[in-house]
Order: C-alpha cells, then structure tokens, then sequence
C-alpha cells in the first residue's frame, strides 16, 4: 500500500488506484470487508469481494474495500489484502463502537455498515454500497435491539446505496425510526422499499427518484442544508434473482417460533433466522445474496460516478 496520510490522530492507508482516484475528483465507492470475513469459506469469499468490486468498475466507479489492520484504517485492499483477509480465521467484526478498541490494539478487522460509513467519511468518500443495511429487529418494543447501522447513519455524510434491508427485520419500525432521524430514503427506479433480495417491503418507499443527476443534486442539498447525515438510496434486486416475499415470510414465521422455543436471542437470531430462510428456498437465497451484492455495486458505481460529474459541474 502507498500514500500514507493521517486524520488527526488516525492513520489512513490509501491504495494507489483509490489516493489517485480520490486526488483527481474520480468516482469512488467504499465497500465493506465483513463481506470477506464473515460469508463464504475461502477462496469463494475472495472471488465474491472481486466481483463486487468488479461490478462498481462496471458502474463508471474505483471501488474502496475498507479494512483496519495494524493500527490503521485500511481505505482500498489490494488483491493481496483481500486474500490475507479471506484466508485468514478469526477476523473478528467490528462495527463503529468497536473501532477506537481495535485500532488501539493493532490487529486485523472486517468492517461492517456503520464502522465502513466511519472509514468512508474519515477518507473522504461520499458513497458507500451495500447489499442490505440493519434495522430495527423484531420484538424491538421489548428488546431495544436496534442496529447500530441506523445509528450511524444519522453521524456520517455518507450517500448509502442498498437493497433495503432483510425481512426478518421490521421494515416498518426501521423506515419510522430513518424518518424520526430525518434520514432521507429515495428508491431508485421503484415505488417500493425492497427487501434484499424480495423486490418489495410490502412498504411504499417515502420518495422515488429515477434520473442519476436528480439524486446526485439531492444529495449535495441534503448535506448543503445542514444536516451532517446520510442519504439512502435503494435499489431492487433483478426480479430474476429475486425471491418470493410471501415464500420468506412464510420461512421467517416458523423459524421466529421455533427461536422462541429454543431460546434463541439477541445476536445469534439473525444467523439463525437466515439459514433458515435458506434452507426453506433450499439454498435459492444464498445464490440471491450472491446477485444483490453485485447488482448493488454496480448501481452504487454508476450514481458515484452521477455524482462526481455533478460537484465537478459545480466547481468547474
């Protein structure tokens, strides 16, 4: 890695391509490494962050896998980054209240949403993509469990590009809870709030937006106003690699009453509710997972690159 800089107190590691892309006013797209660390078994889970990374290539923009690693922020992994990392057991996850502990220590970690938005803005890219952001779990009434995603979000000015976010969350109380913190949500192409791989919430999303510039000027505006927060943008998956919403539903119906009869809560359930979806499609939304990561990155490539045109049209 080259172009070392620091911010205040924290050292940020730049790859070449992102240092120059980011010097020259190009499009970039900060991408998560949880993806890497805590999804498929290597080598598979390093020719999935290529193809991520690809697909935002395919977008018009440089993609920006975003990592800590001794004591520093690592803002764009190298191809041997990337297969340290996915060959690597052990890479604990980390999210934004894990970020300060890690870095002090000196060791490896994958970033998750909200830790990535924190690298994102410290390196001063305004775009990150993801495949599905948290929300407000389930029982939320009784168990405060909220993801810190949504925390997060209402902190960095970061542009969020997503196919919503699972259903085994409740979309009702996270798109209440992005509207209480003034988070815009605009769907791109759709009326609907989708659902990872379900095309549709069964929400209808607050805005739609179909026309690149419109959002990258709705972004600027947002952050022009004052606010010193994110701006979500989603997008569907393909209704090819789409999975039936009532068939996950269903799935999620049975698999919370049986986590009820086992005792299954708090962190474990997520895992436990998607393999369950999983193995209700038998094995069709693991392959779906695989589709909205890339479709996602490629749509994130191609508004980072709308918006970068933008603020070079702004600035001369």
């Amino acid at each position: 890695m080259t172009n070392s800089f620091r911010h205040q107190q924290l050292p940020l590691v730049f790859s070449e391509e992102v240092g120059e892309a980011l010097h020259e006013g190009r499009p970039v797209v900060a991408l998560e490494s949880n993806v890497i660390t805590h999804g498929l078994p290597y080598p598979d889970n390093a020719a999935t962050a290529r193809k991520v990374e690809e697909a935002v290539r395919a977008g018009g923009a440089v993609p920006a896998t975003v990592a800590v690693e001794n004591g520093r922020i690592v803002v764009g992994m190298t191809d041997a980054d990337i297969d340290r990392f996915a060959s690597t057991p052990g890479i604990p996850k980390v999210s934004s209240r894990d970020m300060p502990v890690v870095l002090a220590q000196g060791g490896m970690g994958a970033l998750t949403v909200a830790s990535s938005l924190v690298a994102a803005e410290l390196a001063g890219i305004p775009f990150f993509s993801s495949a599905g952001i948290g929300g407000v779990h389930r029982g939320a009434e009784r168990t405060m469990d909220v993801s810190s995603d949504l925390i997060q979000f209402t902190r960095s000015k970061v542009a969020v590009v997503c196919a919503g976010a699972k259903k085994i969350l409740d979309l009702g109380l996270t798109l209440e809870y992005l509207e209480t913190q003034c988070v815009p949500v605009v769907s791109y192409r759709s009326d609907d709030f989708p659902a990872f791989y379900c095309t549709s919430s069964g929400f209808r999303s607050p805005l739609r937006l179909d026309d690149d510039e419109v959002i990258a000027r709705s972004i600027e505006n947002h952050w022009a106003l004052g606010n010193d927060s994110a701006f979500l943008i989603t997008t569907t998956v393909r209704p090819e690699d789409a999975i039936d919403s009532d068939e996950v539903d269903a799935a999620i119906t049975e698999a919370m009453r049986a986590a009820e009869r086992d005792g299954v809560r708090g962190q474990a359930i997520t895992k436990y509710l998607m393999r369950a979806v999983d193995r209700a499609t038998e094995g069709r939304s693991a392959r779906a997972n695989m589709a909205v990561l890339v479709s996602t990155a490629e749509v994130g490539g191609r508004l980072a690159a709308a918006h970068a045109a933008y603020r070079k049209g702004l600035h001369g």
